[in-house]
């Protein structure tokens, strides 16, 4: 006997289906016809096999399985992935960061010994060297969750990582011109709001904009790229992790189910909205009138994705955002042509 089999076959002494079924069919009859007289073919045979639990162990049905602890969760939030997982993938995240970088100075420092300060400007001199690393440590983040989520476990990776369809008849708009034109608005309010903060007069991602190569390169990026690995990775993979858990939590602690999971997304909208925007943090001087700018972007963001249940709006609101920020400095210096000056 395989014990894989779906239908394995009896053990010696195992009641064969066809003998379970004849007392199945003779107390079906008795309920139909009423009782009969002793001796009557109809009449149950007495069973020589010991029972030890009535009618369902007579049967060999097994009990129901108890429900899974994610069975009250959305089915966008029930994720294969643990805490453990999360470390790893921040350790692979930024030590692949940290290799990267150390790669290409060493290349460039070869036969010669750089400063501190030679270092520091290396990146800023050379734009299609910053973003091509940066392209290079997008694609091996991706890999990474590739590997560990879509071929380890032989699971469908978009899907599993929150993408989704817009559905027609769902709760939210499924109009995508809708979002892409929410996130260019979103783009024009955090305009009108920067411009009131005091900023200093130079910031760390401006040295892109040096030139004209570095400034479309960098545009390139932030509409290509950037929305689709940022959004996998904010969205869909830590999102989901952090809902998830403190929704667990919360209905642990004796929350009714659906209040565990309203209290579990709105903590994981702020957590990973903030962490969305602090990391950003560097490319903006640390300024943080503008990190906290982009901490409220990320937490609409992670709003919608939560609202809508699916990774692909939250895509569309981050495309729309950097699209128009990109086509308005290219109107603004007709096709970098006419770059503002650099202190």
């Amino acid at each position: 006997m395989n014990p894989f089999d779906e239908n394995p076959k009896p053990l010696p002494g195992e009641n064969s289906p066809q003998e379970i079924s004849e007392p199945l069919d003779d107390l079906a009859a008795r309920i139909v016809v009423g009782p009969v007289e002793p001796g009557d073919p109809a009449a149950p045979r007495p069973s020589t096999q010991p029972s030890s639990g009535g009618l369902v162990s007579l049967v060999g049905v097994t009990p129901p399985p108890p429900p899974s602890p994610l069975s009250f969760l959305p089915e966008d939030l029930r994720i294969g992935w643990s805490w453990l997982h999360l470390f790893f993938f921040g350790l692979f995240a930024f030590g692949s960061l940290a290799v990267i970088r150390v790669a290409v100075i060493i290349y460039y420092s070869s036969g010669q010994h750089l400063t501190q300060k030679q270092m520091e400007q290396l990146f800023q001199t050379k734009p299609g060297l910053a973003v091509g690393s940066n392209v290079l440590w997008f694609l091996l983040v991706l890999l990474f969750l590739y590997v560990t989520l879509a071929v380890l476990r032989d699971r469908p990776f978009w899907p599993t990582l929150g993408w989704r369809k817009l559905d027609p008849d769902g709760d939210v708009p499924s109009s995508p011109w809708l979002y892409l034109g929410g996130g260019a608005a979103l783009a024009i309010c955090v305009a009108i709001a920067s411009s009131r903060l005091k900023t200093p007069d130079h910031l760390p991602i401006q040295d892109l904009f040096k030139s004209r190569t570095g400034a479309f390169s960098l545009m390139a990026m932030a509409v290509l790229i950037a929305p689709l690995v940022e959004e996998t990775v904010f969205r869909g993979y830590l999102y989901p992790r952090v809902a998830s858990s403190f929704s667990r939590m919360a209905k642990y602690l004796g929350s009714q189910p659906d209040q565990a999971v309203q209290t579990g997304t709105r903590i994981a909208i702020v957590l990973t909205g903030s962490l969305f925007g602090v990391l950003h943090g560097a490319q903006l001087g640390w300024t943080w009138g503008l990190v906290a700018m982009l901490v409220t972007v990320g937490i609409i963001f992670t709003f919608a994705r939560a609202r809508a249940g699916t990774v692909f709006v939250s895509f569309l609101l981050h495309l729309g955002y950097n699209s128009f920020i990109a086509f308005s400095a290219i109107f603004a210096t007709h096709g970098f042509t006419r770059m503002p000056p650099h202190p």
